[in-house]
């Protein structure tokens, strides 16, 4: 059995898309690739879907963990995999929905994962919590593996951790583990990948729409009662927009507006990002919209039927 993953940029239209095929095809549930959705309670600021689209289609892999919990790729890879045998066990096909383009590759290909050590995790947390003493543990990582430190940003904190944690662990280059994200090989189980591409100028506009609704629709109260009901995790406070607005409630962003221009400019830049990963796999089929992207169904669903 064949199953389908759409991934693109953030705000290019795939969850409406998603939907469509879904609702076409018959024998199709969603499994949302997304980081960020797994978390009960970041709903407005995460554009999940609404009760009506989860009645309509089952969704999988949406409010599996709490705002408190440290989410990786590694427990997503392993329920992302559980959901889809479920899925195909019950003779359906799953249709991946993403644009978190580590989760995708670590979904459908051979992605090893080091184990973790919270004790190291957090004394290199303590380590590198100044600029100064990033720097110093960047350096450190380039001396050690400048292949691993080469492909991370220095100011990436969360990355330089992390790649001196499995190298503290296992002894073994951080570069050198799992066939590498470079790779783009022979899937795991069967799947058809497609890709939504929008001019640039045009999802801009978009993102700004969408974060305008988002802030129409009570993003600041939601954070505000996230905050009320606990803490928030590591992992969960560096959603975009949630970020920003952690810091406006807290009082460390006097300006609702700046903060919501900065959630904007970061949300551009991770659209860039997710460009330039899935640009490079040769196996995504790329379907281009020069406005709308829901014109795209009906191709999408033709590549998907041949």
């Amino acid at each position: 059995m064949t199953h389908f993953a759409l991934v693109g940029p953030t705000g290019s239209g795939k969850s409406s898309l998603a939907l469509g095929v879904a609702r076409t095809f018959g024998d199709v549930e969603i499994v949302s690739v997304d980081s960020m959705q797994v978390y009960r309670g970041l709903d407005i600021g995460t554009a999940k879907p609404s009760p009506a689209e989860r009645a309509a289609v089952p969704h999988h892999l949406g409010d599996v963990a709490d705002p408190d919990e440290d989410w990786s790729v590694a427990r997503f890879q392993a329920a992302a995999r559980a959901a889809v045998a479920d899925i195909e066990a019950r003779g359906r096909r799953a249709l991946l929905v993403g644009g978190t383009g580590l989760y995708v590759h670590a979904v459908v290909d051979a992605l090893a994962f080091p184990a973790q050590d919270p004790t190291l995790r957090a004394e290199l947390e303590a380590r590198t919590a100044t600029a100064e003493g990033l720097g110093a543990a960047y350096a450190e990582l380039a001396r050690l593996d400048p292949v691993a430190a080469a492909r991370i940003v220095p100011g990436n904190r969360r990355r330089v951790v992390r790649a001196l944690e499995v190298i503290r662990l296992t002894g073994r280059a951080f570069s050198s583990t799992g066939p590498g994200i470079q790779r783009f090989g022979r899937t795991v189980f069967p799947v058809r990948l497609a890709g939504v591409w929008l001019p640039r100028p045009v999802l801009a506009r978009r993102l700004a729409a969408r974060l305008a609704q988002m802030r129409e629709a009570g993003l600041a109260d939601e954070v505000r009662g996230l905050l009320l009901r606990g803490t928030l995790s590591r992992t969960a406070r560096q959603a975009i927009g949630y970020k920003e607005l952690l810091a406006y409630v807290d009082g460390e962003e006097p300006s609702l507006d700046r903060a919501f221009d900065q959630a904007l400019r970061r949300t551009r830049a991770f659209a860039r990002r997710q460009r330039m990963w899935f640009r490079r796999d040769p196996r995504i089929t790329w379907l281009g919209a020069g406005e709308n992207p829901d014109v795209l169904l009906a191709p999408l669903l033709a590549t998907w039927s041949r």
